[in-house]
């Protein structure tokens, strides 16, 4: 996993988790790439994305988002709220290294 996109509605809670999961990475050692974009810009960005992260708030277009995909090999989750609503950078980090292993 090096390349992870989220997004959401707008591309700005989103931005802020990044930036938290960014912080909680550095802390950690783990070198990955996190970018955030609004769910109209996701098709620019798939060719570059290993991982895909779907605010909780967009899970009833998590089948759509999916169909985009192709057959582009990436893991794709939507964020559980109990992560997401307080921008918990640390256990977003936590949920996509369990998500990469599955």
């Amino acid at each position: 996993m090096k390349n992870i996109l989220l997004v959401c509605g707008g591309g700005a809670s989103s931005g802020f988790m990044a930036a938290n999961m960014r912080k909680a990475a550095k802390k950690r050692g783990i070198e990955i790439t996190i970018q955030a974009r609004s769910e109209s810009e996701l098709e620019e960005h798939l060719d570059t994305t290993d991982m895909l992260l779907i605010g909780p708030h967009l899970s009833y277009m998590e089948e759509d988002i999916k169909a985009q995909l192709g057959d582009r090999p990436m893991k794709v989750a939507v964020i559980p709220q109990n992560i997401y609503g307080p921008l918990d950078g640390n256990k977003a980090i936590d949920f996509a290294l369990d998500l990469e292993n599955k």
